[in-house]
């Protein structure tokens, strides 16, 4: 069984990554896409919708990524329902593992797998958002540069 968690999880690990990674740089290519046609984004309106565009979109990122794992659990039969499988997934995923429900002694090792992406997927979108905010404070001291006279 140890062998049939390592092969599931390294499987649902790659996709996830995969989608992470793919999302990471449809992100971006928007980003500059949007900074190639001037959007404005000097203003505290358009920063802030930037901001919330990019927060919602990893969001709905790692929404997928738990979705991938909670599919997998439902066609595995770790869990008969939806909403047990989801509710395991999304604390598994975020590391935050409050116990109330378990998995089953055979599929544990999946729930590990999922914990440790989640964790690495978290950090990834963290830094990414962090990136993000520097050049958008990197914008503003542009822009306080050219309104500044001295």
């Amino acid at each position: 069984m140890l062998m049939q968690n390592l092969l599931v999880g390294g499987v649902l690990v790659a996709l996830a990554f995969a989608i992470h990674f793919a999302g990471l740089v449809g992100l971006s290519a928007l980003i500059r896409r949007r900074s190639a046609a001037h959007v404005n984004f000097s203003t505290v309106a358009g920063q802030g919708l930037g901001i919330f565009f990019i927060l919602m979109s990893l969001f709905a990122l790692h929404s997928l990524e738990i979705w991938l794992f909670t599919v997998a659990y439902l066609l595995l039969g770790v869990f008969s329902d939806v909403e047990t499988a989801v509710y395991y997934s999304t604390t598994t995923f975020t590391t935050v593992g409050f116990g109330d429900v378990v998995v089953d002694k055979d599929w544990r090792m999946l729930g590990a797998a999922e914990s440790v992406i989640g964790f690495l997927l978290l950090g990834w979108s963290t830094a990414f958002l962090v990136s993000i905010s520097a050049r958008v404070r990197a914008f503003e001291a542009r822009i306080e540069q050219l309104d500044d006279p001295d």
